[in-house]
């Protein structure tokens, strides 16, 4: 039985368009050239960041991401950032019961942020504030205590095979992957993906998942 439900954020729940196209306008890149980067290097399994060091080689993200900030043009959310199936299905599992929990690798703001949007969810919480990233055991060691239930009845939901799926299958959580962004295209049929105990292609399947109508990959 699924109790919690965990989320991964960038292209689980919020898409990624305005963040890759704000870092191009700040460092004066057309914005098709930082999306075709960041594609690049997420073929390459690099960190997407390296994307932004392809522009310009020397730069310091967490220096300029300060600079951004300083200048009034950092991090934004609103409700437009949010894939459509988003606020439906929080609110379909909370009504079943179960406990919602966000957790991403994002920065403290983006959690100030995602706060503000009011979202259906018990928990919402960062790497940036946790001091602790994925795909690192301490991350979902906190998922865990977050959902308040057991590791094998919280389901960790993402688009990152090797950020996402593995980590948590590793912290004795089930998982499913989601069919959607760039991570979750490409690597969509890769042995890291077929290790989760579902595969979905969009954020409403997960209701049939805590209802126990969709059948597990590998049955526990």
């Amino acid at each position: 039985m699924i109790r919690a439900v965990a989320f991964d954020v960038g292209e689980t729940l919020v898409r990624d368009d305005r963040y890759w196209a704000s870092w191009a306008d700040w460092l004066d890149a057309p914005r098709h050239t930082v999306a075709a980067l960041v594609g690049a290097v997420v073929a390459q399994g690099r960190d997407n960041a390296d994307a932004l060091r392809l522009i310009r080689p020397d730069l310091d993200v967490a220096a300029e991401y300060a600079a951004r900030e300083a200048a009034g043009q950092g991090e934004f959310l609103d409700e437009s950032d949010l894939y459509p199936d988003v606020r439906p299905a929080l609110t379909a599992l909370r009504e079943r019961g179960v406990r919602v929990v966000i957790a991403g690798n994002q920065t403290a703001r983006a959690a100030e942020l995602l706060r503000a949007l009011d979202l259906p969810a018990d928990v919402i919480a960062t790497s940036g504030e946790w001091g602790v990233a994925k795909p690192s055991a301490g991350f979902f060691a906190r998922v865990v205590e977050a959902a308040r239930t057991a590791p094998g009845e919280t389901l960790y939901v993402g688009d990152h095979p090797a950020n996402d799926v593995a980590p948590a299958l590793a912290a004795g959580m089930r998982t499913a992957h989601l069919r959607r962004g760039p991570w979750g295209h490409l690597w969509a049929d890769t042995a890291e993906a077929a290790a989760a105990d579902w595969r979905i292609d969009c954020l409403d399947d997960l209701v049939r998942i805590v209802t126990g109508e969709a059948r597990a990959n590998h049955p526990n």
